[in-house]
């Protein structure tokens, strides 16, 4: 299987700190992949590097085929705006903006505004009645898949999630995690950073870091049961 995001040999150095040190890291495309582990175990540095938000010390970052890892960071910004989509915990919605609007900015920075296509994102996300509601008007919850539909907008080839459960209660977070799914049935590669075991354990594949370095990476059997279990007559 090809593989959509490749970390060879990666270190993030700061000072005396080595928050990332020497890892190795595959993703295949459409693979579904969760990255745990306790604070300051590198997980937000990870993340940082693989959304081409932050470089790496050392090592080399490839995305489909590409080493990216001593590109400009104006070139970084032009390849994660137009190659990857990110959903944060903290919704960074425009608040004078709705829903539908909120969309249409990250379309703004990649091509031309498209209120249709906007719509159908929300719609994706059972969203589309909400279109002209401001962030203060929907739920936790309705301001996350605002944020999902935003990252799916320009059709990215990784969405990369930072615990984006973190702020929801159960009801909102079994909301973003059918969501989830739903792409991975439909071929989207996902790479979730989260501390949350019952989110972690939804991924086709678990990678646990710790001290910088990845400590275990497997497959999730609970994943694989279920996979059998949906496919079976």
């Amino acid at each position: 299987m090809s593989k959509v995001l490749e970390l060879k040999n990666i270190s993030k150095v700061y000072g005396d700190l080595h928050a990332l040190d020497n890892v190795s890291l595959s993703v295949d495309k459409g693979e579904w992949i969760a990255i745990m582990g306790p604070s300051g175990s590198g997980k937000s540095t990870m993340m940082n590097i693989i959304g081409c938000m932050d470089k790496p010390s050392s090592g080399q970052v490839i995305f489909d085929g590409k080493d990216i890892s001593k590109e400009s960071r104006r070139k970084l910004t032009e390849f994660h705006r137009d190659r990857i989509g990110l959903v944060f915990q903290q919704f960074h919605l425009i608040n004078y903006l709705n829903a539908v609007e909120n969309v249409m900015v990250a379309q703004y920075y990649h091509s031309m505004p498209d209120e249709k296509e906007a719509l159908a994102a929300l719609e994706r996300v059972g969203l589309k009645e909400r279109a002209k509601h401001l962030p203060s008007q929907l739920s936790g919850g309705e301001q996350q898949r605002v944020c999902i539909a935003r990252a799916l907008i320009n059709s990215p080839e990784l969405i990369l999630a930072d615990e984006p459960t973190g702020n929801l209660d159960e009801a909102n977070e079994n909301i973003v995690l059918d969501i989830f799914k739903q792409l991975h049935k439909e071929g989207t590669s996902l790479v979730v950073v989260t501390h949350d075991p019952e989110v972690g354990e939804q991924a086709q594949r678990i990678v646990r870091l710790d001290h910088g370095k990845i400590v275990s990476d497997k497959k999730n059997e609970l994943f694989s049961e279920k996979i059998k279990r949906r496919d079976t007559p």
